[in-house]
């Protein structure tokens, strides 16, 4: 099989929230929003670029509502790669961005987990290892 992997799924509490944060904040690109039921919607953002896309799913039910923010039992969840961290991690600042620690140099690359408004962790990554792809 070739293929590639095209959206993940990201449960939120709410869709206007999750634009606002994605596309605002982190300048990612609103390809679809679809109104699918009074309460349901298909929204998918990506970053700029290319790349797999979110889906942002509305939270239903108590199950799902208790696995916004943990849907990886606290670990990071998505990786964003830069090609120019100091450039990302100033704008994302700017924007509000929560990072949960200073940017730190690892034997792969610049590398700083945030968080988004639900709590999910993410890293903020530059590859400058060689042989690292970018």
């Amino acid at each position: 099989m070739t293929g590639r992997m095209a959206a993940v799924t990201l449960v939120v509490r709410d869709y206007d929230t999750a634009i606002a944060f994605y596309c605002g904040a982190l300048g990612f690109e609103l390809l679809e929003d679809t109104k699918l039921s009074e309460t349901k919607r298909w929204v998918r953002v990506a970053p700029a670029g290319g790349g797999a896309a979110l889906l942002l799913a509305r939270a239903e039910g108590q199950a799902q509502q208790s696995a916004i923010g943990n849907q990886t039992g606290g670990r990071v969840a998505f990786f964003l790669e830069t090609e120019d961290f100091g450039r990302d991690h100033q704008a994302f600042t700017q924007a509000g961005v929560s990072f949960l620690e200073a940017p730190r140099h690892e034997t792969y690359g610049i590398v700083a987990v945030f968080a988004d408004p639900f709590g999910n962790r993410w890293d903020l990554i530059e590859h400058t290892a060689p042989g690292r792809s970018k």
